[in-house]
């Protein structure tokens, strides 16, 4: 089997958010010495710098912040799998989060789209709140 190219290689960190992903949730860290909630993990706080942080389960529930239709790409797996919609969600915990949107016609893209995750492949996405996968 190769390798796959659109998501990172798992460690001993990031195994907990890779686990989770193919179980279907989507996991966050939130830092106890602030308070806030932080997206792609790390192992201190962004905002304060505190190692004082923990996993916590995320909604799932976002909106489309940015987006764009990738037309071409030459990179493996992607050129297989134009066009595809880059995305920006506002997840509803607070940061912001890089994605894709599925299962939505490009022309009813539009920002503040209300979005739920979905994990085709164990990978977080962004699919329309509501709306029935593709067949």
């Amino acid at each position: 089997m190769s390798a796959r190219h659109d998501v990172p290689e798992t460690d001993a960190f990031t195994r907990t958010y890779w686990d989770a992903a193919a179980r279907g949730g989507l996991l966050l860290r939130r830092c106890s010495s602030c308070g806030r909630i932080h997206h792609y993990p790390r192992e201190f706080c962004p905002h304060c710098w505190s190692e004082d942080v923990s996993w916590c389960e995320a909604t799932g529930r976002a909106t489309l912040h940015t987006w764009s239709v990738v037309h071409r790409n030459d990179l493996p797996p992607f050129r297989d799998r134009t066009p595809y919609v880059a995305a920006v969600v506002d997840l509803a915990e607070g940061p912001r989060m890089m994605t894709e949107i599925v299962d939505c016609a490009h022309e009813e893209l539009r920002a503040g789209l209300e979005l739920e995750a979905v994990f085709p492949d164990g990978v977080p996405k962004f699919r329309p709140w509501g709306s029935v996968p593709a067949g």
